[in-house]
């Protein structure tokens, strides 16, 4: 049986704290979701993200959060790719929480998220291998994945020489809709439907 975690407590202990919680990110989340990414970025462990980005994609986070003043120490996201794939990204955790099972609570909220969603996989792009094979991802070359997947590596200062291990988990047996992805080049291209507008022009004389 799925429990979805969606907006309830987090029942795993934590020690020295009596109340703590996942949910969805808020706009107000921002400033402090930054700040916890940025943390990790300027050490080169994962991408940075700007204050516009986070607001744009806001939707896709989630944080956890210590009650009763919800105060958020760690932030995990999870972003649709296509029909049977999404990444798991931006995870990180107050280093002064570290080592009390935050990142896998929030991992794991993002799994039942994307299975909520009927997604068949997740990946991540990671250092921490060992962290994620106890949750059930394997590593995957790199080529398995999409050329879309690659668009927040434009971004990054090491997207010459990228040296971060691919892995993927295995959520349903089947996509829920098959649906071929398009390549790199057809993705950018928009089929707009131009209707017929029928002008009358008012005022003109006949003749």
């Amino acid at each position: 049986m799925i429990i979805c975690l969606l907006c309830a407590a987090v029942t795993a202990p934590l020690k020295g704290i009596t109340a703590k919680m996942i949910r969805r990110a808020m706009v107000s989340d921002v400033p402090k979701i930054a700040d916890l990414i940025a943390s990790f970025a300027s050490s080169g462990q994962m991408l940075f993200r700007s204050h516009a980005e986070l607001y744009e994609t806001i939707r896709d986070f989630f944080v956890y959060t210590l009650q009763p003043d919800d105060v958020v120490v760690g932030v995990c996201a999870v972003e649709i790719v296509w029909a049977d794939l999404a990444e798991i990204k931006s995870l990180a955790v107050n280093p002064s929480f570290s080592g009390r099972g935050i990142g896998r609570q929030l991992v794991q909220f993002a799994v039942d998220d994307a299975l909520a969603m009927k997604i068949q996989r997740v990946f991540v792009l990671t250092y921490k291998q060992q962290f994620f094979q106890h949750l059930g991802f394997s590593v995957v070359d790199k080529s398995q994945l999409p050329l879309k997947v690659w668009g927040d590596c434009l971004k990054c200062p090491k997207n010459k020489s990228c040296d971060e291990i691919a892995m993927v988990r295995t959520l349903l047996p089947a996509p829920a809709v098959s649906e071929p992805m398009p390549d790199a080049l057809a993705d950018r291209l928009y089929e707009v439907p131009t209707p017929l507008v029928k002008i009358n022009i008012v005022g003109r004389s006949s003749g």
